[in-house]
């Protein structure tokens, strides 16, 4: 009996893990058909900044892993002839350097009316990307007026789920503009996240984007 018992409590636990396993893809590809329908909207021109105009320019903002693999993988993709193709009329930029001089050669030529800045960082603290958000923060602000619109329409977050508060307080709209991954996510890995995901879409489309995914699967 006792035996029989183990063996139940054995069979419990394997079906508790195989749900979680199941809950776990499905909030994986929940957050990646929201980003494929908002990177969409932005390519389309049906998601726009906060004048009008069509977002076009994309600054990501992150340190180590959360901006290395995106920026290798962008390396990679802006010489292929897809990727090439894609990219069109769109551009890429990754700040990652608190160097004021840094952040001027980002924003140098840019039009804020069309610019889309991607916060990315974990736990919405990490002090060298949080420095850099609020001088682009600002930089939007000094153009387009210190109006939370602004916010709401030219920054977006990608950030673990236990850091909502902290995205909100900065004043994204975490209803449409926040792009959630998780603390099992390693910085390692995080190009296959939120993380890559979202700049990378934005400038190749979700399409180009999807086939590096199942390129990792395989």
């Amino acid at each position: 009996d006792d035996n029989n018992t183990d063996d139940n409590n054995t069979d419990d636990n394997n079906t508790d893990d195989a749900d979680h396993s199941m809950d776990v893809i499905q909030e994986v590809h929940d957050v990646l058909d929201q980003i494929r329908a908002f990177t969409d909207g932005v390519r389309s021109g049906s998601i726009r900044g906060s004048t009008g105009k069509r977002l076009r320019n994309i600054v990501s903002v992150g340190i180590g892993g959360s901006y290395l693999g995106p920026e290798f993988l962008h390396e990679s993709l802006k010489t292929e002839p897809e990727g090439i193709q894609a990219a069109l009329g769109y551009s890429l930029r990754f700040l990652s350097n608190v160097d004021p001089v840094d952040v001027e050669r980002t924003c140098a030529d840019l039009d804020p009316e069309e610019t889309l800045i991607v916060i990315v960082s974990k736990t919405f603290t990490t002090a060298e990307t949080m420095l850099n958000a609020r001088t682009m923060r600002q930089w939007l602000w000094d153009f387009m007026g210190n109006d939370k619109e602004v916010v709401r329409k030219h920054v977006v977050a990608c950030a673990s789920v236990s850091s909502i508060d902290k995205v909100a307080d900065f004043g994204i709209d975490t209803e449409n503009y926040f792009f959630r991954f998780w603390d099992w996510v390693g910085g390692r890995y995080s190009v296959c996240s939120a993380a890559g995901a979202v700049p990378i879409s934005l400038l190749y489309g979700y399409d180009l984007f999807e086939k590096f995914l199942q390129g990792a699967n395989s």
